[in-house]
């Protein structure tokens, strides 16, 4: 990386939903923002998935569990292996934070 992100600028460049967009990558962890709105499939992922709320609120639904909501500010860890599907009824902004490896629409 050659120099300081602008969040915003990046932010600004991606339109359209769930496209996330590689921020950083460190330690072979990748910082990923993504506009949502509507649903994601359900998925699950063989590592651990952290949302991080950057504007807006979503919930993350998860099998068997109550969902989790979101707001500005607030981060949630998604255990590997447990199915689960980010919703937004509204525009809303997450960076996400996983192993850069991680596949979008999960493992399995």
């Amino acid at each position: 990386m050659a120099g300081a992100v602008d969040i915003a600028a990046v932010l600004a460049s991606v339109s359209e939903p769930w496209k996330p967009r590689d921020l950083a990558i460190a330690n072979d962890v990748a910082v990923r923002v993504a506009r949502l709105h509507g649903e994601f499939p359900w998925h699950a992922h063989d590592e651990e998935e952290l949302f991080l709320c950057w504007d807006g609120t979503f919930r993350i639904e998860l099998e068997g569990r109550t969902p989790v909501r979101l707001d500005r500010g607030q981060l949630y860890v998604v255990p590997r292996g447990l199915r689960h599907r980010p919703v937004a009824d509204d525009d809303a902004v997450t960076l996400l934070i996983e192993p850069s490896k991680t596949l979008q629409y999960g493992n399995s």
